[in-house]
């Protein structure tokens, strides 16, 4: 992302969440402040664009990578809690709300973003008196900063499990990144504790319609400037994760996420050929 601005696609993400409260019925992942982090400018923008976006063929793709994905991390966390996690850090926070939702009074979040994201964030909570409890705030930018030290600098407690969950945000990084900043996660996150992230696949040559679907998708985010950087495959990432200390993993198949999710409903939400997520434990 540019390095004077928040970042856009954050925005575009946060837009789409509100917009599945909105249009789908009844919601996979309910959050009753997606429409509140937006802002008021951006509320109205959307209540205008509603019409589009419901004869859209593209956003129910959209809206169900989203609501699946959080679910399985907030399903997670919930597990996590259960085992005995205190700790919850949201790596690329963007307008994530779950620190207005918590329902777990003894959890701790730590909310990790780009230090422009962040600030553009605290604002809107500040204009729309939204005060999320229990939570620490910490600026990284993962390309050039070490997590285990601002995330120890910000109070984290090393000796006690941590969950993580790290959305939207892998793609946009460079694999060097990916690797270090999962290899801290490992670290982290002890045997109670754990991660959940999302992940592109590459099209095959024979996806032709795929294809260029993915390549409108990649052209617009590299004009908003945040280019996607890496995409995994899912036998490779399994190998990474554990590489860097994840003794279980699970990677979640586009077929498993549509059938666990979306099977019954009358409605187009289906997730892309392309779209995985991946759990993962230490313990």
């Amino acid at each position: 992302m540019r390095e004077d601005s928040p970042s856009r696609t954050a925005l575009a993400v946060a837009i789409q969440r509100a917009a599945h409260q909105m249009l789908d019925h009844p919601p996979l992942f309910a959050d009753p402040y997606a429409a509140r982090i937006l802002g008021a400018r951006v509320r109205t923008e959307l209540d205008e664009k509603r019409e589009r976006l419901a004869r859209s063929r593209f956003s129910p793709v959209l809206r169900a990578a989203l609501a699946s994905r959080a679910r399985v991390a907030e399903d997670g966390l919930a597990d996590a809690v259960a085992r005995g996690v205190r700790q919850y850090v949201i790596l690329g926070a963007g307008l994530d709300t779950f620190a207005l939702r918590n329902p777990h009074p003894s959890l701790c979040v730590f909310e990790v973003d780009h230090p422009r994201t962040q600030e553009w964030k605290r604002r809107l909570l500040a204009e729309e008196k939204l005060a999320p409890a229990n939570v620490t705030f910490v600026s990284v930018n993962f390309e050039k900063q070490d997590l285990l030290t601002e995330l120890r600098s910000a109070g984290l407690n090393l000796q006690e499990p941590t969950f993580f969950s790290w959305l939207g945000v892998v793609m946009y990084l460079e694999m060097a990144a990916i690797e270090a900043t999962l290899r801290d996660v490992a670290t982290l996150a002890g045997r109670e504790g754990g991660v959940v992230f999302d992940f592109f696949r590459r099209p095959e040559r024979s996806q032709i319609m795929l294809r260029f679907v993915f390549w409108l998708r990649r052209h617009h985010v590299a004009r908003l400037g945040e280019p996607f950087r890496t995409l995994l495959e899912p036998d490779d990432t399994r190998a990474l994760l554990g590489k860097v200390g994840f003794a279980h993993v699970d990677i979640l198949t586009p077929q498993q996420i549509n059938a666990r999710y979306f099977m019954n409903r009358g409605d187009a939400l289906r997730v892309s050929p392309l779209n995985y997520i991946a759990t993962a434990t230490v313990g």
